[in-house]
C-alpha cells in the first residue's frame, strides 16, 4: 500500500498561505461581519494546525481548510441573529422628518475592503470575476436571510462549486437534504439577491466621472448636487440606524435636516468594498482637523447609483487601511 507523503506541521502556514484570502471571503460571506471573520479564519488555522497530522490526503488541502472553516462558522452562529441592512428589516422607506433612532440590539452587516476578500488581478479572470460577484454587499446581506445551514449549503454548491455528496458528507446529512435546501435557498435569494445586470466589472469612465463629480459635490455639501448623479428611485441606508430612504427627495431631505456639517466640511477618500466602489468620509471637528466620520458603499446599476450604504462606524476605518485623521488643509475633491 502506498503511503501518502505530507510535510511537516512546521510548514502547514506556508501551504495554507494561499487560501487565505478565499477562506476569509467564505467566512465573511457566513457571517456579515469582516471582524467576525477573521475571527473565525484565524480559529480556522488555530484548528487545522492542530489536526494536521492527522490530514490524509482524500481531498485537497482547500477543500479540507473550506470544510474547517465552514463548521468553524456553523458553530460560531449558533444562537445569532443574522446581521441585517436597514431595508432588509422594513420593507419600505422611512420619512426624513421622523427622528432617527438606533438600535443597539441589533448587529449590522458590515462591509469588507476589497484587498481582504477579492483575489488578486493576477488570478484566473473568470474567477475574479466570479469571486467578486459572490463578495458584492447585496448578495451578503441577501445571505443573512437564510438560515446558516441553508447559507452554507447555497455557499458550498454555486460559489465554491461542491457536490452535493461532498455538501452531505461534511453536514451530516444526505444528498436529498442537501439539495432540498439548496431549492429554499434559491427560492429566498430570487426575492432579495441582486440581478446579473447589477453584479459590476470594472468601472466605466461614465461612472468613474460620475464619483469624480459625487465627490466634487459631497465636500462641498451641494445636497441638489449630490441627489442630481443618484438614481430617482435610490435606496439610502445607514446603519446603525433603522431608518432608510427610497428616492431622491426623501435623501436630500435627510441629508438637509439630519447630516452633520456644512459646505466645506467633509473630505471624502476613495475605498474599494465588496467589489464595488465607496468612499471615507471624514468631518471637520472644531480644531480644524478632519475625523472619520462615516464609510459609505456605491452600487450602479448600469451607469446609475441605485443603492448608497453608509456605515457609520468608525471601527471600520482602519480595517479599510484608512487614517485617524486628515489635516485642516486637506485638498477637496480628493479622488486623483
Amino acid at each position: 500500500m502506498t503511503t501518502i507523503e505530507r510535510p511537516a506541521r512546521d510548514d502547514f502556514l506556508e501551504l495554507a498561505a494561499p487560501y487565505r484570502r478565499e477562506l476569509l471571503a467564505h467566512c465573511y460571506r457566513m457571517l456579515g461581519s469582516v471582524h467576525d471573520a477573521e475571527d473565525m479564519l484565524q480559529e480556522t488555522l488555530v484548528r487545522a494546525w492542530r489536526a494536521y497530522d492527522r490530514f490524509e490526503g482524500r481531498s485537497s488541502l482547500r477543500t479540507w481548510l473550506h470544510r474547517i472553516a465552514t463548521t468553524t462558522c456553523l458553530t460560531a452562529l449558533e444562537g445569532r441573529a443574522r446581521r441585517p441592512m436597514p431595508a432588509g428589516l422594513h420593507g419600505t422607506g422611512s420619512d426624513p422628518d421622523d427622528p432617527l433612532r438606533d438600535n443597539p440590539e441589533i448587529a449590522w452587516l458590515e462591509p469588507a475592503p476589497d484587498d481582504a476578500v477579492v483575489p488578486d488581478a493576477g488570478a484566473d479572470p473568470a474567477a475574479v470575476v466570479a469571486a467578486r460577484a459572490a463578495v458584492r454587499l447585496a448578495f451578503v446581506a441577501a445571505l443573512q436571510h437564510l438560515p446558516a445551514r441553508q447559507r452554507a449549503v447555497l455557499l458550498l454548491r454555486e460559489v465554491l462549486q461542491w457536490r452535493a455528496a461532498e455538501v452531505a458528507e461534511l453536514l451530516d446529512t444526505s444528498v436529498a437534504a442537501v439539495n432540498s435546501a439548496l431549492q429554499r435557498a434559491r427560492a429566498q435569494l430570487q426575492q432579495v439577491a441582486p440581478h446579473r445586470e447589477d453584479v459590476a466589472g470594472p468601472l466605466t469612465p461614465t461612472q468613474r466621472d460620475l464619483l469624480d463629480r459625487y465627490v466634487a459635490a459631497f465636500e462641498v455639501k451641494d445636497v441638489p448636487a449630490i441627489v442630481a448623479l443618484l438614481a430617482a428611485d435610490v435606496a439610502w441606508e445607514m446603519p446603525p440606524f433603522e431608518a432608510w430612504y427610497r428616492g431622491r427627495g426623501p435623501v436630500a431631505r435627510h441629508l438637509e435636516i439630519r447630516c452633520p456639517g456644512g459646505p466645506g466640511d467633509f473630505r471624502l477618500l476613495p475605498v474599494a468594498a465588496n467589489a464595488q466602489p465607496g468612499f471615507a468620509l471624514y468631518l471637520r471637528g472644531d480644531d480644524g482637523r478632519f475625523r472619520p466620520f462615516a464609510l459609505q458603499v456605491l452600487t450602479f446599476t448600469g451607469e446609475a447609483v441605485t443603492g448608497v450604504a453608509t456605515f457609520l462606524d468608525q471601527a471600520l476605518f482602519p480595517v479599510f487601511g484608512l487614517p485617524s485623521g486628515l489635516p485642516a488643509d486637506h485638498p477637496v475633491a480628493s479622488t486623483a
